[in-house]
C-alpha cells in the first residue's frame, strides 16, 4: 500500500524520540490496527519504507500482515490505519493506493470493476429524495400546483 503517514507528536502520546529515521539498511517496522477495530482486537504487523526520516508527515509504502487468528480487513483507498508500537498509537497512515501481494510475494493484479453507470436523475424507488437546504424546503412546502394532476404530452 501507499498513502501519507503522519506521526503523532509526543505531547500527544506518540513516539518520544520523534518520527522514526530508517535508513536503506531497514524497513520500520511495528504493530497496527484499523478502525473500528482496536489494537487489542485487530493488530497487524506493518512494515513501513520510502518516507521521509524525522519527517512528522510524509509520503510512505508499506506492508501490513494480519496477526495469525484475525480475518484479513479491508484495506481500500482512503481508510485510516492506525500506527502503534504495542498498543499506543504513535502514527496515522492514510492510505491512498492498494496493491495486494501472494502468499510468495508477487503483486496480485485484479482487474478493476467498473461501477454501473445510472443516467437517471430520478430517484430509485424506496430511495429518499435529495435533500439540500432549498431542496428540503421545496419538498416539504406545500403549493396549489401540487394537487394539480398531470397534463397529458402533446404529441
Amino acid at each position: 500500500m501507499r498513502g501519507t503517514v503522519v506521526w503523532l507528536t509526543p505531547q500527544q502520546g506518540g513516539r518520544v524520540s520523534g518520527p522514526p529515521e530508517p535508513d536503506y539498511d531497514y524497513d520500520y517496522t511495528a504493530t497496527a490496527f484499523l478502525p473500528p477495530r482496536t489494537a487489542e482486537d485487530g493488530q497487524a504487523g506493518i512494515a513501513l519504507r520510502r518516507f521521509a526520516p524525522g519527517a512528522w508527515r510524509t509520503p510512505a509504502e508499506g506492508i501490513l500482515v494480519p496477526a495469525k487468528g484475525n480475518r484479513a480487513q479491508q484495506v481500500i483507498p482512503g481508510c485510516m490505519v492506525v500506527i502503534t508500537e504495542g498498543v499506543r498509537p504513535v502514527g496515522l497512515l492514510t492510505v491512498e493506493e492498494v496493491h495486494a501481494l501472494a502468499a510468495d510475494g508477487t503483486p496480485v493484479i485484479t482487474p478493476a470493476e467498473e461501477p454501473p453507470i445510472s443516467l437517471s436523475t430520478t430517484p430509485q424507488p424506496g430511495e429518499p429524495p435529495y435533500r439540500h437546504s432549498t431542496a428540503a424546503a421545496r419538498w416539504t412546502s406545500k403549493h396549489a400546483s401540487d394537487e394539480v394532476p398531470p397534463q397529458p404530452a402533446e404529441v
